[in-house]
Formats: C-alpha cells, structure tokens, sequence
C-alpha cells in the first residue's frame, strides 16, 4: 500500500506533461547579471562611498590639533570659531567644518559651546605661525612689556569670531602652528601680519623648526615697518629694547624647538 502523500516514477509517467526542465537543480544567475538591476546597485554604492568620503574629508569637525590628519599640514585649511585667546599669540579654536552652508549656528545639533566645561578637549590649540609676541606672566616671571597691549589686541581682533587657519605643523606642545585669516569690515586679514604691523609682536626667530607659510619676507618687512614709525614695542628706547625671544631665553622659558 502507498500513501497518499508519497511519490514515485509511475506518477511522472502518467503525467506526459511533466519534464525535468520543471525541476531546476541549480539557480538561475540571469536576473543578476540583468544591466537593469546592476547599473542602479552600482550607483547606489557610489553614491553612498563618495557621501563618506567627502564628508570625512570636508564636514568631519576635528576635535584637537593631535587629531589632524597628515591630508590637513600644509595643504588645507580649518574653517572654526575662537574660544579663548590664551596669550598673545595663540588661541582656542572651535572647528566648525562646512560654516554656516553645514548648518553651523543655524541648526540646534550644530552648535559652538559656550562653557569651559563643554569645550574641553573639543577646541584646537593655535599657534600663529611666523610671529613672537611678547611673554605674559608664567611660571612665577614678569610679563614682559607690551605683553597685555598685545594680548588685548589679538583678543578684540579674533574672540569669538569665524576665523580660518592654514595648517603648517604640530609643535612640541601639541599646538597646530598657523597662518591665520580673520573677516574685518568686509577684508580678510592676517592676523599675525597685523600684530607685527601695530608693533605689538616680531618675526619668529629661532635656529631651527621656525614655521612662515611662505611670508617670512612678506612678515620681515612689516617689522621694518614698525620699526621706522616707532610702533608699539618699537617707540621705546633702544637701550632697553627686548626682544621676546631674548626675554624667554633670560627668563628660562624659552624650550628648543622641534
């Protein structure tokens, strides 16, 4: 006796209809290789490889200078907001990739934080490259002179302003050393070249490791420039004219550059 449910030969030889071709053994790749679903996956996966790419390359916020990658030194710049001006030349800078065309200050998720508790370990810390401005008071020394009249001018200058840093390197204290542009009234400016144009800082001088951005003659003549018109640190007398970098080598500050 057979059971219902059980199958043999006799059953395909009753059914004429019935052929091997109604019993595939392998799958059928055609629909794979069909353009018409190929073309649109290819697309898809492109599209969402080059999305990636470019927003690690242009909308990724890099949080701290130990953080740039080897793509930025050099060759590019960070678009951010400054924090907090430490001395007189260097300053906290809030990376905000993409500006407002990225939604920065425009969107609630896209904002700058405004306590030290929120910054910390989030801002990167700039050094303006080609320029020495007088020492404020550390480590128990004196603060140099002109040291507060610099500090106060880079403060009213780039505080809490939308600035633009071209990266050069990472010095020995974990600073991105920096050729800095600031938006004033409608002209971009920079901002090591003004100092050195007020008389409130010099070209960086040092035997080895010094950073210009290609502006080091550019910088050389601003402080020439300040010179002759007595600006700043320049109006005093020669006799008792000290140059930053002098001031931290009698102060013990001065470290040797990297």
């Amino acid at each position: 006796m057979r059971w219902p449910w059980s199958s043999s030969s006799t059953d395909k030889e009753r059914d004429p209809s019935l052929s091997t071709k109604d019993f595939p053994i392998a799958a059928d790749w055609s629909h794979y290789r069909d353009p018409r679903n190929i073309i649109p996956v290819v697309v898809l996966t492109g599209s969402a490889f080059a999305l990636s790419t470019f927003y690690r390359s242009y909308l990724k916020r890099i949080p701290q200078a130990i953080n740039i990658g080897p793509e930025f030194w050099r060759k590019r710049s960070l678009f951010g907001k400054v924090t907090s001006v430490g001395d007189a030349d260097n300053f906290r800078l809030f990376h905000t990739p993409g500006g407002r065309l990225a939604g920065w200050g425009l969107l609630p998720w896209r904002r700058v934080p405004g306590t030290a508790k929120e910054l910390k370990e989030k801002t990167i810390h700039i050094r303006l490259a080609g320029i020495d401005a007088p020492e404020m008071a550390h480590f128990g020394n004196p603060a140099q002179p002109f040291s507060r009249e610099a500090c106060d001018f880079l403060t009213s200058y780039v505080l809490y302003r939308r600035v633009r840093a071209y990266v050069h390197k990472r010095d020995q204290y974990d600073r991105a050393v920096a050729t800095v542009y600031v938006r004033r009234w409608l002209l971009r400016r920079d901002v090591g070249l003004q100092m050195l144009k007020m008389g409130l800082a010099t070209v960086y001088e040092a035997k080895s490791g010094a950073e210009y951005g290609n502006l080091e003659e550019k910088y050389r003549k601003a402080e020439k420039w300040a010179r002759l018109k007595r600006m700043g640190m320049w109006g005093g007398s020669k006799k008792h004219y000290e140059s930053p970098r002098d001031f931290k080598t009698r102060t013990g500050q001065a470290k040797p550059t990297k």
